[in-house]
């Protein structure tokens, strides 16, 4: 596959890559037209593995855009006071201090905006942190984008402290796809920016075991020695990791690295994303699967985004109830009720992956 330098961006890079064969590239240059693709040399490398390739490499499918998909799938705009700033719950904003990413997830719910711009314009930036200094129910501030951490460690930092000077904001939490898929830029400035005597939580987006190579693994030993929380959120995605033995290496991988396995999200209603959608019976038949066979400490929540803007729900009785084949009735926190339909798929073949056998 060849060592490479830099990011790849173009369909001719998947080509001498060899994640792409030649006669491909007719296929992939409309895909490319309408969603960005990055890929970096550390997750180049781990494309060996079908699982980490199909997150990342362009598929014709994505064109594929069906009636039940989305544009804002998890409701971003309906809850917006400000640009960047998403207030969905009384506690807790969301801040998008960027759009652009280290690589572009084939299944990325924000595909839409992400890469069509950098930074969040300073007066925008200014405008959202005064709705936090003004709103004193926030106490947790969300830095999401794309990636907060492929702002520089200058430009993050002082988004950090500007934050860090609120009084009523007590916790700072970061989503990242960095420390595994660039972990070279988790440099001791880096770090250094997440230090703004706030307890600082970082989430880390990895779906596979096989994405944290050994550089990730250090990046990651920074992180903890330095007192940052760590986290973890993945995605539950068909023909990446919708089988019990490939959660259980990815979830008992990062427990090893001082990781908490926290959310494994339902794979959202993006567009032209159903051919990585699971069933909800598959999900909830793999945390079936997954319970007892490995530790507490290693079990995420299963959660469900609900369509239209209007929170995350643990995949469970009482807040998802099946209503019909494929139909279940969904309870927001607020007591609002809510349909939604599984793709459509034999729910047997459904089903089959969360019987295979795991260690």
């Amino acid at each position: 596959m060849g060592v490479w330098g830099k990011a790849i961006s173009g369909a001719e890079d998947l080509v001498a890559a060899g994640l792409a064969a030649p006669g491909d590239l007719a296929a992939l240059a409309p895909v490319l037209a309408s969603y960005k693709m990055r890929i970096t040399p550390e997750m180049v490398q781990a494309s060996a593995s079908a699982g980490v390739a199909r997150q990342f490499v362009p598929r014709p499918e994505e064109l594929e855009r069906r009636p039940e998909e989305l544009t804002d799938p998890i409701g971003d705009g309906a809850h917006s006071p400000a640009p960047g700033l998403t207030h969905r719950y009384p506690d807790r904003v969301i801040l998008a201090v960027t759009h652009a990413c280290e690589v572009y997830c084939r299944f990325c719910f924000r595909r839409e905006v992400v890469g069509q711009s950098a930074a969040l314009p300073e007066a925008e930036l200014a405008a959202a942190l005064d709705y936090i200094a003004r709103t004193p129910a926030v106490t947790e501030v969300i830095l999401t984008g794309g990636d907060p951490l492929s702002l520089s460690a200058r430009r993050l930092g002082e988004v950090m402290r500007r934050l860090a000077a609120i009084p009523h904001v007590g916790v700072l939490r970061l989503h990242s796809r960095v420390p595994v898929v660039a972990p070279e830029r988790m440099t001791q400035e880096m770090i250094a920016a997440l230090q703004v005597g706030r307890p600082v939580y970082l989430v880390v987006h990895t779906n596979h075991a096989e994405e944290i190579g050994a550089a990730a693994e250090a990046a990651l030993g920074r992180l903890a020695d330095a007192g940052v929380a760590l986290l973890s959120q993945s995605v539950l995605l068909r023909g990446v990791n919708d089988d019990p033995a490939t959660l259980a290496a990815l979830f008992r991988r990062l427990v090893a690295l001082r990781v908490k396995p926290y959310y494994l999200h339902h794979c959202d209603l993006a567009p032209g994303t159903s051919h990585f959608r699971t069933t909800i019976g598959e999900g909830q038949a793999l945390m079936q699967a997954l319970r007892g066979r490995i530790s507490g400490l290693c079990l995420p929540s299963y959660v469900l985004d609900i369509p239209g803007g209007f929170g995350k729900v643990p995949v469970a009785p009482p807040h998802v109830v099946e209503a019909g084949p494929g139909l279940y009735e969904v309870t927001d926190w607020q007591g609002g009720r809510h349909l939604y339909r599984d793709p459509e798929r034999d729910q047997a073949a459904a089903l089959a992956p969360a019987r295979n056998s795991m260690p």
